[in-house]
C-alpha cells in the first residue's frame, strides 16, 4: 500500500512545501503534480489547493478485518504527518468539518477549498503559515471507498472560512 515510512512522509511535505508555494488559479481546474500520488491530479481552485497525499484501495468487497488495518494505516500517516509539522509550525488547530458539510447540503456556500474537503474527511489539523493556511485530514467518503489522507492550502485563515 505504501513505501516506507519516512520515504512516504518526505514525499507528503514536499508536496504540500510546493503547493505552499504555488499561485492559486483564477478558474477550477486540475492541475498534475509529479510529487502527488500517482494518477491522482491536485485539484486546484481559486483560493486553495487540494491534494491527495496517501489513498488505500476500495473497500466495496474488502474483509473487515482488512479494512479495519487499512483505517489503521491511514489514520497512522496522518498522524506521524501531523507530528512532523507540529514540529515545524507549532500544534495544530483542529476545525470540524461537519457545519460546513451541512452548509454544502443545504445549498450554501462554502469558501474553496474546504468545500472539497468536507464530505472527505470528518476534522482537519490547521496551520496557519503567513497569509495562507495548511490542512491535513484523513477519511474515507463513504463506506466502500477507499480511505484518504489529503492536504488543503487555502488563503486568508481557516477561522474565517465559512
Amino acid at each position: 500500500m505504501t513505501s516506507a515510512p519516512h520515504s512516504t512522509t518526505a514525499r507528503q511535505l514536499a508536496l504540500i512545501d510546493q503547493l505552499r508555494d504555488r499561485p492559486f488559479p483564477a478558474h477550477h481546474g486540475l492541475a498534475a503534480t509529479a510529487g502527488g500520488v500517482p494518477g491522482e491530479p491536485v485539484r486546484s481552485v481559486p483560493g486553495g489547493h487540494v491534494a491527495q497525499l496517501w489513498e488505500g484501495p476500495p473497500l466495496w468487497d474488502a474483509d473487515p478485518a482488512d479494512a479495519e488495518e487499512i483505517r489503521e494505516e491511514c489514520a497512522a500517516g496522518l498522524a506521524a504527518l501531523t507530528a512532523v509539522l507540529s514540529l515545524r509550525w507549532g500544534p495544530p488547530t483542529v476545525v470540524e468539518l461537519a457545519g460546513r458539510l451541512e452548509r454544502l447540503a443545504w445549498g450554501l456556500p462554502v469558501r474553496p477549498p474546504l468545500d472539497l474537503l468536507c464530505g472527505q474527511v470528518a476534522r482537519v489539523h490547521t496551520w496557519q503559515i503567513g497569509g495562507r493556511w495548511v490542512a491535513i485530514g484523513a477519511g474515507q467518503g463513504g463506506p466502500e471507498l477507499p480511505y484518504r489522507l489529503l492536504a488543503a492550502i487555502g488563503e486568508g485563515t481557516v477561522e474565517e472560512v465559512p
